[in-house]
Parts: C-alpha cells; sequence; structure tokens
C-alpha cells in the first residue's frame, strides 16, 4: 500500500493515477472528505486527516509500505512560519509511529541551504526531519512549479506587459511542470534500490527566461507582450496586495533575492537530475485557456 499526502493537488493527483495504472494499491490522504468520490472512482482507499491532527494523520499512514509526503503552506497564514513547522512536526511524529518502509517527499530546490533562502528554508527543515526516521528516504527536490506564472500569464495576456520578479530578464531558470513532478514521484515510489537515501532534483526538459516566456505569451495570444522586471522594492506590496499575509510575503523577498542570486538550484555535485517532458508553452497554453 502506497499513502498519498496532499492527494487532491496536482502533483498528489498525477502520483496515485501513475500508480494506480500501475497496479498498485494506493490510500489517498485528504483533508476534505468531499473529495473522496473521485479518488475511489480510482481505485484507492480513503483516508480522511488533518496533518496537524496527530491521531487521524497517524492512523491513516499505518499500514502503509511507502509513503509520499508534501507539506502545504498558507498563504494567507500569519505566521507561515512557525504553522508550517507544526505541520513538519506533526508529519515526521505520526511517520515514526506508522513506521512505513520509505518515504518520497516533495521538496524543493535550495533546500540544501540552511539560511537566507525564505520559504525554501522550511523544506530544509522537513528534510532534517525526515532524515532522523528509521526509513529509506527519497527526497524529490522540485524546481519551481511553471503553473506558478498563471496570474502573470492573464495579467500579461490582457496588458502586453508580463512583470518579473526574476532579474535579469535573460537569465534561465529552472521550472517544471507540477504535473510532471508527480509522474516522475511515482517513477521513484516503483523503482526497487537499495539505497537508504535517494536526492533526486526534479525540472523541465529546458530552463525557460522571463522573456522567454514572455515570447510564448505572445506567441498564444497573437500579440507582442514584454517582459518588464519588477523593483525588488515593489515586492512586498504586489504580495500583500495579492492576498499574501505580510510575513509569507517577506519570505517570499528573500526567497526570490535568493533566486536572483542563483542560489536556488540544483545542489551541485549531488544526486542526479531527472527532467519532465511538458514544455513551458504548453503550460501557458492550458493556463490562459482556464
Amino acid at each position: 500500500m502506497h499513502a498519498i499526502l496532499g492527494a487532491s493537488g496536482k502533483v498528489g493527483r498525477t502520483t496515485i493515477s501513475s500508480l494506480r495504472k500501475a497496479g498498485v494499491p494506493v490510500r489517498a490522504i485528504l483533508r476534505d472528505p468531499s473529495k473522496a468520490k473521485e479518488f475511489s472512482e480510482l481505485g484507492c482507499e480513503i483516508a480522511v486527516a488533518e496533518i496537524n491532527d496527530h491521531q487521524a494523520l497517524t492512523a491513516a499512514l499505518t499500514g502503509a509500505r511507502a509513503v509520499q509526503v508534501i507539506c502545504p503552506v498558507d498563504v494567507r497564514a500569519q505566521q507561515p512560519r512557525s504553522s508550517m513547522m507544526q505541520l513538519i512536526d506533526s508529519i515526521g511524529a505520526a511517520l515514526a509511529m506508522a513506521k512505513p518502509q520509505t518515504i518520497l517527499a516533495i521538496s524543493d530546490y535550495g533546500a540544501q541551504h540552511d539560511s537566507g533562502t525564505g520559504i525554501t528554508l522550511l523544506f530544509h527543515a522537513l528534510e532534517m526531519r525526515l532524515r532522523k526516521l528509521d526509513c529509506k528516504l527519497i527526497l524529490l527536490r522540485s524546481a519551481e512549479h511553471m503553473e506558478n506564472w498563471a496570474r502573470l500569464a492573464k495579467a500579461a495576456a490582457e496588458s502586453g506587459r508580463l512583470p518579473s520578479f526574476y532579474h535579469p530578464l535573460t537569465k534561465a531558470l529552472p521550472t517544471v511542470s507540477a504535473f510532471d513532478v508527480g509522474a516522475i514521484a511515482a517513477d521513484l515510489l516503483l523503482e526497487k534500490t537499495d539505497a537508504i537515501e535517494r536526492l533526486v532534483h526534479v525540472e523541465g526538459p529546458r530552463r525557460y527566461t522571463p522573456e522567454d516566456v514572455a515570447a510564448a505569451i505572445a506567441s498564444l495570444t497573437g500579440r507582442s507582450v514584454i517582459a518588464q522586471p519588477l523593483p525588488e522594492a515593489d515586492w512586498q506590496t504586489v504580495w500583500q496586495r495579492a492576498g499574501l499575509s505580510e510575513e509569507y510575503a517577506r519570505l517570499l523577498v528573500e526567497l526570490y533575492i535568493a533566486h536572483n542570486a542563483g542560489r536556488i538550484n540544483a545542489e551541485s555535485g549531488v544526486g542526479e537530475i531527472r527532467r519532465g517532458t511538458t514544455e513551458m508553452i504548453d503550460v501557458l497554453r492550458r493556463l490562459l485557456k482556464s
């Protein structure tokens, strides 16, 4: 039995679909019981548990041979750092009780750093917590999801301007479709290995600059689209106006400063890199139609 935390997200759904196609029994762990029907139709066992409910989460994980872990962050939480640390502690404690043979954790590019990376520091903390457990561990560090361009891409399609937190606009950045992350996670769970710990980075078939993204939007909409750097002094305000909490916005400011300094990248000389097959233009096409 493979238990999947975050089953209803893009990554979790894709992992589950791939595992079920391979004939693997899956337990979908959901926070919202109203979403159970679609997973039952895939042949999944259903467990309902909030991550911070230790008893329910332990019960949901018990009996699973392998567990896929993802730790959600509430962008509106007033104290996202402490909130996510509590979730990490809850996940770690439940896994220690459930004792699966294998854990695959969805982590982040840059998680090797222990300071100066904003929200990515929480993935560093997740990795450190899981390394204390007695099991095989797969750390799947994901590049930023292409789907994160959704809000800016739609605005650019209307205005002809694509604001960018990435500087310079000609810098090629690692990025990947969330659906490719889920598919590669399933592949890793299905592989047989004696390794106690594996570190795998996942990104798309190639890297893209903000100018590449603007050109792709222009190609899809038939209008001129120009990438424009957003001044760092405006970042905090922009994110708070978008509905993020003040602290979460601060963590993102720190993250994109680290991005632009080249620190959010695959860890050099460590682990392996796997590549998804989805191109940025295909993701943007889907986003602009939605």
